[in-house]
């Protein structure tokens, strides 16, 4: 040991749900004997979480009982649900599947819920290192892996250069715990190393993206949830809005849209611009003013896309193994559920002794609420593949006469496969933003208050430096551009007038989407310095 490296017991990565309930269970049931660490890339807990969110409660009650009188940020429920479909002037009512029936349901915050939860985990001696980038993971002589090796110095949410952890620390760990969230890319690295995912079929993901307004009191409906499928997509995308009354005159909108998306001139963000000027939201936006923007990827592919959640040394958890359920359109309480499941597994192991090839925390996993969950609904999202019509005719055959029981799987597809060429489709005209309700994306991009060091190496990698022009822009009119909902992509001329791809780092959101959709994933997001990225308030 030198003074280079740092043993603990168990090391989280990611200060999400997931993470948190993992740390705090493990602290509840061995209090005092366990050394837990939590390393965060954001700047602080919270910074780059964004979720729509609705929870449902049960899962919290669980790992928390007495959360309510300990002043969770949990305290508007819902209290009315609607299910629209769009067209692109009118709203047709359309009746609420079971799925997202939402009554004793909350409106939250996860940023909020997070920043209260690692409040909670440091109270019963967690400790938690925000601004901490894991950038690789470390293996044993065996080849299990033992912990991580830490980036670069980064900064806190107050730009004070942290300090806890020199560039290229060891943290070496009985039990590495990846909780990254959506296309982490140390359980990427792990799930590749180890073939995590031999078994199972392609995760398949979507992009949302968020918005929060204030509007006025007297447009406000607390706890109303909206839901929508339709305009402004085609019926032969996947995706939908959502639309929160939430606290405080606040009003949530979002879109997300499935990535397996094939028209290479969609662009996600232009669509949620486009949303806002339906009359559904027009006049009430014009009235408002929007506080915050964001967006993320997420997991869409559900049970048959789960891989293998252990590994020689460690577990995989929250939406690193891709346990949100896409007809709900939740996954936080799987996220705890996860968590708990995990510390539960590490306890049981005699003396923390490194996880070996054994199948038991996956098995629990799928035969676990989580599992039965997702098992019961398998079938939701890739029967969408057929187009929006025929998806929701066999969600409700599924729900209603097959009730999850369907003696069939379907199949899931790589995203970055199903996009075409542009031989196949008209550019789309998007409108040009007005200034108070639809803004230019480097104006929305203001509100996320994301932020890079401009001096360390660009953590968007190009395997081939020749392929954003001699495939990407030639094929498909490079969709970087449009698919990266934070600008960060942008063809430009070089100084012999050749076109040539810019990459603005600074703006990231890191949202994965690039490393996602890009058509030859040609593109590799790796994390940036410590404390970059957004500094989310409230998402």
């Amino acid at each position: 040991m030198n003074d280079n490296t740092i043993s603990v017991d168990a090391l989280i990565i990611g200060a999400g749900p997931a993470g948190l309930a993992t740390a705090i269970r493990l602290a509840q049931h061995a209090p005092g004997k366990l050394s837990i660490c939590v390393l965060e890339k954001g700047s602080e807990v919270g910074a780059h979480i964004l979720s729509g969110a609705v929870l449902e409660t049960a899962a919290l009650t669980e790992l928390i009982p007495d959360w309510h009188s300990l002043g969770a940020p949990v305290t508007t429920a819902v209290e009315k649900d609607s299910f629209l479909y769009l067209t692109e002037k009118r709203a047709w009512p359309l009746p609420t599947p079971p799925a997202l029936h939402n009554k004793g349901n909350h409106i939250i915050s996860l940023g909020h819920l997070c920043r209260w939860l690692g409040d909670y985990a440091q109270q019963l001696g967690v400790d938690i290192y925000p601004a901490t980038s894991a950038v690789a993971l470390l293996f044993d002589e065996t080849g299990g892996v033992c912990g991580v090796k830490t980036g670069d110095f980064g900064v806190d949410k107050h730009g004070q250069q942290t300090n806890r952890f020199q560039a290229g620390m060891q943290l070496h760990a009985k039990y590495t715990i990846l909780a990254e969230g959506c296309r982490g890319s140390l359980s990427k690295t792990a799930i590749a190393r180890y073939k995590l995912d031999a078994m199972s079929r392609p995760q398949t993901f979507g992009i949302g993206l968020k918005e929060i307004w204030e509007i006025p009191a007297q447009q406000h409906q607390l706890g109303h949830v909206i839901h929508t499928v339709g305009w402004p997509l085609d019926h032969k995308t996947y995706g939908g809005s959502f639309i929160y009354h939430a606290a405080n005159q606040q009003l949530v909108i979002g879109l997300v849209v499935g990535l397996d998306y094939q028209n290479p001139y969609l662009n996600p963000y232009e669509e949620l611009q486009r949303l806002k000027t339906h009359p559904l939201l027009k006049d009430v936006l014009a009235q408002g003013r929007c506080i915050q923007y964001g967006a993320k990827a997420l997991v869409e592919g559900g049970w048959q896309a789960i891989p293998q959640l252990h590994f020689p040394g460690g577990l995989l958890v929250g939406d690193s193994a891709g346990f949100v359920n896409i007809a709900k359109i939740k996954g936080i309480h799987n996220a705890l559920r996860s968590g708990m499941l995990a510390a539960a597994h590490i306890l049981s192991e005699r003396n923390l002794a490194a996880v070996k090839d054994d199948k038991s925390f996956t098995d629990t996993v799928k035969q676990s609420a989580i599992g039965q969950e997702l098992y019961r609904v398998r079938n939701i999202r890739p029967a969408f593949h057929y187009g929006l019509w025929c998806g929701l005719a066999y969600a409700a055959l599924d729900t209603f006469i097959l009730r999850g029981r369907a003696p069939w799987t379907l199949s899931h597809h790589a995203d970055h496969l199903q996009i075409k060429s542009t031989s196949h489709y008209q550019a789309i005209r998007y409108p040009k933003p007005d200034g108070i309700v639809t803004f230019p994306k480097l104006t929305a991009l203001s509100l996320s208050n994301v932020f890079h060091e401009e001096n360390q190496p660009c953590h968007l990698v190009l395997i081939d430096q020749k392929i954003p022009i001699a495939v990407n822009l030639a094929r498909y009119d490079a969709p970087e551009q449009r698919y990266c909902p934070a600008n960060v992509y942008e063809i430009v001329t070089d100084a012999k007038q050749q076109p040539c791809l810019q990459i603005n780092a600074a703006n990231c959101l890191h949202c994965k989407t690039c490393d996602i959709k890009d058509p030859t994933q040609n593109i590799t997001w790796q994390p940036p310095e410590g404390g970059g990225g957004p500094n989310y308030s409230g998402m």
